[in-house]
């Protein structure tokens, strides 16, 4: 670990607190998720710190350390998904927003984190004038040459001045699992405030941090991501920076996430219901008190433990495994699980960026679909939250005698073509 690199966290990034860290779980030193290796030679492979602990004042879910983001984001992998279920979710991303919104042909939505352009591209198409704002210039030249204006930058009060001079105020700032990848909560907070309309709504995609613990979805702690909210935790956020909490909704994706809509303080949109239903909801269920960290932390030993024993008890009766989708929430999966080039012969994924690359840590080869010349007997499906998708697509595979082993929230074996989850 270089020490350059991190910070250690002292301080709540919601709430200020110092004093009140609750230790949740260590998976000890992993390396970052998307640092997909050029060969799977021993080498020195620089690793970091993976510690969760919870705000008792806020709870807050938070890493211990945070990474430099220009190590993270500005060559990034990553890729918006264009499968069924994104595309999907994307369209209604736009119908949520413009049912809280009230767009109208030409308003200005702002996208933090845009990637490669996809999700605005379905504001531009249903009227809206569109701006992506992404560090990672890879994904920003992408995103320009799908006609999807991007400034590639990181987002604060300087960049949104900028946006407002060059473009005026936003009716929709918007950003889709970005907003738990930022430390400086207070200074992009500050940037919206400087670039939405009177009028106008900043709206985050984030994990919501009830499905985490309920679906026991621990892979999707990275370094990437730095926090991890409940509704309760947000709105106190809001409040602190000028800005009330407006409406909610849970969504199925990434399993399981919330899309929360925030005005002004003295903006003219009222407090949905579903907020305060919410808020009083996490309250009531426990989600507020030390023990139901205390579950998560003892589920997850549980549940990788009978991964490993699942996977290597396969392997000892002769059966091959592979990786399906190499995902970033992989990268966790199998270092904290302690399997690799042992237990699994590859990963196969779509994304041209990864293929002929190694999985962080694990070093398992990347392969193309097409360059698959013999099926495993079981697939451990690494990004599970695409399942019934993959399966379906995949029934071929299944009626030919094939498994799927999805991991969480405890690892079972899948021999049919459709799974309800």
């Amino acid at each position: 670990m270089s020490g350059e690199a991190v910070r250690t966290v002292t301080r709540c990034r919601v709430c200020g607190s110092a004093e009140e860290w609750q230790p949740v779980i260590s998976f000890g030193e992993v390396p970052l998720a998307n640092s997909f290796q050029p060969t799977a030679e021993p080498h020195a492979e620089e690793t970091y710190p993976l510690e969760v602990v919870s705000c008792r004042a806020c709870r807050l879910l938070s890493l211990t350390v945070v990474v430099d983001p220009e190590l993270l984001y500005r060559t990034y992998p990553y890729v918006t998904s264009d499968s069924e279920t994104m595309t999907r979710h994307m369209q209604e991303v736009v119908r949520l927003c413009d049912e809280r919104s009230s767009l109208a042909e030409g308003d200005l939505v702002v996208e933090l984190g845009s990637n490669t352009g996809q999700q605005l591209m379905a504001f531009r198409d249903a009227g809206a004038r569109v701006l992506g704002v992404d560090p990672a210039l890879n994904l920003a030249q992408i995103a320009e040459s799908r006609g999807v204006p991007t400034v590639p930058e990181f987002f604060d009060a300087t960049t949104a001045e900028d946006i407002a001079a060059r473009h005026g105020k936003a009716s929709v700032i918007l950003g889709r699992h970005v907003f738990a990848h930022v430390d400086d909560l207070a200074e992009l907070l500050a940037g919206a405030r400087r670039l939405l309309a009177d009028d106008g709504l900043f709206t985050i995609e984030v994990p919501y941090a009830v499905d985490l613990l309920d679906g026991l979805a621990f892979d999707t702690i990275y370094h990437e991501h730095l926090s991890y909210f409940l509704v309760s935790t947000l709105d106190t956020l809001f409040a602190r920076h000028g800005l009330r909490t407006v409406d909610v909704a849970r969504l199925s994706v990434h399993g399981g996430s919330i899309l929360v809509s925030a005005g002004r303080a003295e903006s003219r949109w009222p407090t949905h219901e579903r907020v305060r239903e919410l808020i009083a909801h996490e309250r009531d269920a426990g989600y507020l008190a030390d023990e139901a960290y205390e579950r998560f932390a003892a589920r997850i030993r549980e549940t990788c433990a009978g991964l490993t024993a699942l996977v290597r008890g396969l392997v000892s009766e002769g059966r091959r495994v592979a990786c399906y989708g190499a995902s970033a929430k992989g990268t966790t999966l199998l270092n904290v699980c302690g399997l690799g080039p042992a237990e699994l012969e590859f990963c196969t994924d779509t994304t041209p960026q990864k293929q002929g690359l190694f999985t962080p840590g694990s070093h398992l080869p990347v392969l193309a679909p097409d360059d698959v010349r013999r099926q495993p007997d079981y697939y451990l499906l690494l990004a599970w939250n695409y399942a019934e998708e993959i399966m379906r697509r995949e029934s071929a595979f299944l009626e030919a005698g094939g498994g799927f082993i999805v991991p969480v929230p405890e690892p079972k074996v899948y021999t049919e073509p459709v799974i309800a989850r």
